[in-house]
C-alpha cells in the first residue's frame, strides 16, 4: 500500500489539515496518510527539519513525504520533488532539504505541475498532492518536473570545539520537555576520547556521566544520554527538564573533558 507522510505547520485546530488529508485521498483513495506531525511552530524550518530527519529512515523504501512548511506561494520559491536514499520528498525549496540531508541529494526537480488559481493561496492541497500522489502511485520525477542541482542551502548552528571543549546549543524541547542538543554522538566520542567530562548548563549546574536510559538515575533526577536522535539530551528522570531546569531553544551548553 502506498504510504505518504505529512509534517506540515497547519496544527489540529483549523480545517486546513482536514482539506490536506481530503485532497490526497481525493487523487488516491486508499492510500496510507502518516502524520509525523502538524505542529511544527509556524515557518520553522528548522524544527521541522530535525522531526522528519529523525523519522522518515524508519518507513519502507519508496514511502513519499509531504513537507507543508513556509510553502505559501513566492515569486521567489520553487516547489521541488526529491529522490534520496529510496525515499520521496515534496516541499518548498525554502532550505529546509539542506537541513534535512547531510549530503546531496540524489535526485532533485523542480516541479512544473500546473498551478490551479484557486489554490494559489494554498498550494499544498493542489501542487504538492498531485507531485505526492503521483510519486505514491510508482510515477516518476521526470514526469512532474525538470531536474535541477542546486537546492537553496540553510545552515544550522554547529557546536564550537576549543581543545578540551565543546560549545552547544539546544535545538529542539520534545513533548517530555528533554532538551536536546546540537552536540551529535559522534562529534562527542571524537573529542572525549575516553575522557571523563563535565557538562554545564544555567551556570551552576553541571552533569558529569552519561547515562543509558532515563531510569538509570532515582526519579527527579537530573541526567545527559544520547537518545534515539544520537544527540545530547538533558532529561530528568520522569520529569520535565526544559522548565524545571529553565533551559530553552537557543540556550549554550558546554561540555569540558579532563584529562
Amino acid at each position: 500500500m502506498a504510504i505518504i507522510t505529512l509534517t506540515t505547520d497547519l496544527g489540529s485546530k483549523d480545517f486546513y489539515q482536514a482539506a490536506l488529508k481530503g485532497s490526497l485521498l481525493t487523487i488516491l483513495p486508499g492510500v496510507n496518510l502518516v502524520d509525523i506531525t502538524h505542529e511544527v511552530p509556524s515557518f520553522d524550518i528548522s524544527y521541522a527539519a530535525f522531526v522528519l530527519k529523525n523519522a522518515y529512515p524508519y518507513f519502507p523504501k519508496n514511502t513519499v513525504h509531504l513537507i507543508g512548511i513556509d510553502s505559501v506561494y513566492s515569486e521567489n520559491t520553487k516547489y521541488i520533488a526529491i529522490k534520496h536514499r529510496d525515499h520521496y520528498f515534496v516541499g518548498a525549496d525554502n532550505g529546509i532539504f539542506s537541513l534535512l540531508f547531510d549530503e546531496v541529494p540524489e535526485e532533485v526537480v523542480e516541479l512544473n505541475i500546473m498551478q490551479d488559481l484557486k489554490y494559489l493561496h494554498f498550494p499544498l492541497v493542489d501542487i504538492f498532492v498531485k507531485a505526492a500522489t503521483h510519486l505514491a502511485k510508482g510515477g516518476k520525477l521526470k514526469d512532474i518536473g525538470l531536474p535541477i542541482v542546486e537546492i537553496e542551502q540553510k545552515m544550522l548552528l554547529h557546536p564550537v570545539i576549543e581543545r578540551d571543549i565543546i560549545r552547544g546549543s539546544v535545538i529542539y524541547i520534545d513533548t517530555f520537555c528533554n532538551v536536546i542538543t546540537n552536540i551529535t554522538k559522534d562529534l562527542f566520542t571524537k573529542i572525549q576520547r575516553n575522557r571523563d567530562f563535565t557538562l554545564y548548563f544555567r551556570k551552576s549546574e553541571t552533569i558529569t556521566q552519561l547515562s543509558w536510559h532515563y531510569n538509570e538515575v532515582p526519579e527527579g533526577e537530573k541526567l545527559c544520554l544520547f537518545g534515539i536522535s544520537n544527540h545530547l539530551e538533558i532529561a530528568i528522570n520522569k520529569g520535565k527538564a526544559s522548565g524545571l531546569l529553565g533551559l530553552h531553544l537557543g540556550d549554550i551548553i558546554r561540555v569540558e573533558f579532563h584529562s
